[in-house]
């Protein structure tokens, strides 16, 4: 018959039903990972938003990592007094004064912050108030691009820091703190949420309970209360996001997706196979609930961020450097209301933190379409 279909000669003579059998069970799983990964992200760069998240994510990445190889090359030789002038800290043209440490600054010139003292410090020994620091006493300089002996393009903060420094290394503390907050907050909320629909009785009532309780805490007042008690770190800050967060409204919604899964056939297929909850909970219910995972993964960076900048300028974490401490700076050195006059203050921090996150909240809202089938454009 003329419409009869056969296969090509060539893959007849090639075909192999033993190789076929006997091939790697690791070798046909990452065929197929890697056919799927293709298939999303072409659903993925549908998206011109999730492609502008994704670049401007890859922006911050390259400032994170340009930091330490320019203070290892270029900016290594530019020295004054021993000092490298594109340090985060102070300027080698600084004067230096004594200051007290005090709990609010009403003299510039005599007093100085405990966060403004902590950063200037060394970060072994916590200040103190009342204590007596050594302190930089410069004007913040514009942005000179040419023309000097050591150009600073986003000009200098009050102790005379190099601003464009300070921004490159506030880029690795916002991705330390990200990464910390995302990964601990998606963990917990995928284990609670699929502990919980799995389960069932007391043990949802339990774990759904206490994520209400926690949703009705505000984070932001528990974390200045907490910070009053302890010197909450970058790490420690990350984690107890995470905490609060996996415990919160994720983990709600991840249960629901994990008991959609539940009552596919497959599951009653590996119960009565023989497979423990354990096995059921890993292997078969957390892989298929994952995905709805990353995206909040990419929403919890957003809130970490914006939780991290709020703290920092209220003056209420020990942290060496970020973009929350260098807006806290310039608002205790009585900046705040200059506007324009010295943009280069609060203006290149705050549009960091305004643009990293937007670029996670771009890429979750891209990722939401690749999960979420009925969002996608038909």
């Amino acid at each position: 018959m003329a419409d009869t279909l056969t296969p090509p000669t060539g893959e007849l003579e090639n075909f192999d039903p033993q190789r076929v059998v006997e091939e790697p069970l690791w070798r046909v799983r990452l065929r197929l990972g890697w056919r799927s990964f293709r298939r999303n992200w072409a659903l993925f760069n549908d998206n011109k938003m999730g492609v502008v998240g994704l670049a401007i994510i890859a922006l911050f990445g390259l400032m994170a990592l340009a930091h330490p190889i320019l203070m290892a090359t270029i900016w290594s030789n530019h020295l004054e007094g021993g000092k490298n002038v594109y340090d985060i800290r102070a300027g080698a043209d600084s004067i230096i004064v004594t200051k007290t440490i005090v709990e609010e600054v009403t003299d510039p010139l005599t007093e100085i912050s405990q966060i403004e003292a902590m950063f200037l410090g060394t970060g072994v020994n916590i200040p103190e108030i009342g204590d007596t620091i050594e302190s930089p006493l410069a004007n913040p300089a514009p942005p000179v691009f040419s023309g000097v002996k050591h150009p600073h393009i986003l000009g200098t903060d009050p102790f005379g820091g190099d601003v464009f420094s300070q921004l490159l290394f506030g880029a690795r503390a916002a991705f330390l703190l990200g990464a910390i907050a995302a990964i601990s907050s998606v963990a917990l909320a995928t284990l609670v949420g699929t502990i919980s629909a799995y389960f069932g009785g007391v043990i949802d009532t339990l774990l759904m309970r206490l994520a209400d309780l926690v949703i009705l805490i505000p984070l932001l007042p528990l974390l200045i209360v907490v910070s009053g008690f302890w010197n909450v770190e970058l790490t420690m800050l990350g984690i107890l996001i995470g905490i609060l967060s996996g415990l919160g409204g994720t983990a709600i919604i991840l249960k629901s997706q994990a008991l959609s899964v539940k009552v596919k056939p497959f599951i009653d297929a590996a119960r009565i196979a023989g497979g423990g909850h354990w096995r059921i909970i890993t292997r078969h219910i957390i892989p298929n609930v994952l995905p709805l995972s990353f995206l909040y993964m990419m929403f919890a960076v957003t809130g970490a961020i914006f939780t991290e900048a709020a703290l920092s300028f209220l003056g209420l974490l020990n942290i060496q450097q970020s973009w929350g401490i260098m807006i806290n700076i310039a608002h205790t050195q009585g900046y705040t209301l200059e506007g324009f006059d010295v943009w280069w203050l609060m203006f290149p921090a705050g549009l960091a933190i305004t643009l990293f996150s937007a670029g996670f909240f771009l890429v979750g809202r891209a990722m939401d379409e690749v999960v979420n089938p009925r969002l996608r454009k038909r």
